[in-house]
């Protein structure tokens, strides 16, 4: 190869920047974990707090670990009486699936007060969590009884969250929903 070969630019079409992202995305993840457990070294005494639901998220993108991180999350949250929230920045549509992009976007979109005040478009970790968990459980086939748990644990959270921000009765709700179409509609002998 020439000098001259060597020192030509590359173009963006030559490149293959999807390692570049997933490094990118991973760096980030790190970094929101370490977060989440400074928070939770900070304020563990007030409020439970997981320091795992990043992780969760990403593992959901990428396949793996993410129903035993969101079960151990639902697990660890489950009884307790303050919860600690995801605020679903922009920055993190990367690591969230089609289903909770949407149900943010209309959020934003039909109520105005969440585009003025971020506190209103932060999910709990509880909810998001238990998102995760079904769509994992749906996405490996889990018997009925493993997803009729799910909804006793949602009929809590909908208690528990009850004077929380709108948008997690509607997460509460959308995660309900899938689990009871997955029964009625892809297990319909069950």
């Amino acid at each position: 190869m020439s000098s001259r070969e060597q020192t030509k630019p590359v173009t963006s079409s030559q490149l293959d920047t999807s390692e570049l992202v997933e490094l990118l995305e991973r760096s980030a993840v790190e970094h929101l974990t370490t977060f989440r457990q400074l928070q939770a070294r900070e304020f563990g005494s007030l409020m439970k707090i997981v320091t795992t639901d990043f992780e969760a998220m990403y593992a959901y993108k990428c396949g793996e670990r993410c129903l035993q991180l969101s079960t151990q999350n639902v697990h660890t949250l489950i009884g307790d009486l303050d919860l600690s929230f995801v605020f679903t920045y922009s920055e993190l549509i990367q690591l969230l699936d089609d289903g909770l992009v949407c149900l943010i976007g209309l959020t934003l979109l039909e109520d105005r007060s969440c585009r003025r005040n971020g506190k209103n478009v932060a999910i709990s970790q509880l909810s998001l969590s238990l998102y995760l968990m079904i769509q994992c459980q749906m996405k490996l086939h889990h018997p009925v009884t493993s997803l009729a748990q799910t909804l006793d644990y949602i009929e809590v959270a909908r208690h528990k969250l009850s004077h929380h921000r709108n948008l997690n009765q509607l997460l509460l709700k959308l995660t309900e929903s899938k689990i009871l179409r997955y029964i009625s509609v892809d297990m319909p002998f069950v």
